[in-house]
């Protein structure tokens, strides 16, 4: 069972949450100012973990060590992205949403919920009276959020560095970590999101699990199935799906955990889709183009043999049945091999 205390702490987050996300949803609304919409969410994390803190006022270590690292990623994280919006000037999501109530509204809930729910560790932690000694669960949680950490700070200078390039225009990010993942931020943000669950254990009882549990799990499904990864992906596939560099840097290239290339180009597609997180929601898009492609193909194929048969026929001159069958194989990119192959079968009757 939750303590008194528990209760305490959950319900008084919760309405601090709300009276915050409140007060950035009326500047977004009533003043159509889009910059502090991300700067809310992720300064939010700050307000919940200082105030249970001070509020308890124990001070025990584990306490002062998981309140200071939440400070210190949620800070990074707030101040990157006001910093982000500022020089870029406009992120695109926002634009759609400031001419909607509604979108902006469920916006804002959704990243106050983020903002409670990843919190919930440090909270239930903060207001707990046991302060067992240091044990082997807080030295591993430390350790997942140190290197989630270090890895989202590394994702977000290498994507910040590369969109702020010249060359990057019209290109994929595939530099520094972005290499070896497709999402290394959001790997990071999940690692460090269960190192704080992990570094609670030694407190948890009773109920205390479940209501802990929440905040990585619901990071993790956010991420991989709703706001994360399949949107994102959609957004690549529909820009680049087009460029074979960016379908070979696709399937050599895992959606989240860093791995080699060589390594994850040559793992099987059930081993992927398994232990790796490479879902057919992060393709569908692709394999539309795929398929749309294919199609558009074997219908210049068919119009080059259609123009071969008339030419054979009478119904062409020799000249416009060449320059018309060179204009059509032109068209057919990877096929024109096969094409051509079609034109000497029919010429050498």
């Amino acid at each position: 069972m939750l303590t008194d205390t528990d209760k305490e702490f959950l319900y008084l987050t919760g309405v601090v949450t709300v009276g915050y996300q409140l007060f950035f949803f009326l500047i977004a609304v009533l003043l159509k100012f889009d910059k502090v919409i991300d700067f809310a969410g992720s300064s939010n994390f700050v307000v919940i973990a200082l105030l249970t803190l001070l509020q308890k006022r124990s001070w025990h270590l584990r306490q002062v060590v998981l309140t200071s690292l939440m400070v210190i990623w949620s800070s990074r994280l707030a101040i990157y992205l006001l910093i982000r919006i500022l020089r870029w000037g406009e992120d695109k999501r926002h634009d759609k949403m400031l001419n909607n109530v509604g979108s902006i509204a469920f916006y804002f809930i959704v990243q106050g919920f983020w903002a409670w729910a990843v919190t919930l560790p440090i909270t239930v932690v903060n207001a707990s009276d046991k302060d067992p000694n240091i044990q082997a669960e807080d030295i591993i949680g430390w350790i997942m959020w140190f290197v989630g950490a270090v890895v989202e700070l590394l994702a977000d200078k290498d994507k910040f560095s590369f969109k702020n390039s010249p060359e990057s225009k019209g290109k994929w990010c595939d530099v520094g970590l972005w290499k070896y993942s497709r999402h290394p931020n959001y790997f990071g943000d999940i690692l460090l999101s269960w190192g704080y669950f992990v570094a609670s254990i030694p407190i948890l009882e009773g109920s205390e699990w479940l209501v802990v549990l929440i905040g990585p799990i619901f990071v993790t499904l956010l991420l991989l199935f709703v706001s994360g990864l399949p949107l994102l992906e959609m957004s690549a596939d529909k820009k680049f799906g087009n460029v074979d560099a960016y379908r070979i840097y696709k399937k050599r290239t895992s959606p989240l955990i860093p791995l080699p290339p060589a390594v994850y180009g040559n793992l099987p597609h059930w081993f992927k889709a398994v232990f790796l997180f490479e879902f057919p929601i992060y393709s569908r898009r692709l394999y539309r183009n795929q398929r749309g492609n294919n199609q558009e193909r074997s219908s210049d194929e068919q119009k080059l043999v259609d123009k071969i048969l008339a030419y054979r026929q009478g119904s062409l001159s020799p000249n416009e049945a060449l320059i018309r069958m060179l204009r059509s194989s032109l068209k057919i990119d990877s096929k024109i091999d096969k094409s051509c192959c079609v034109v000497f079968n029919f010429f050498s009757d």
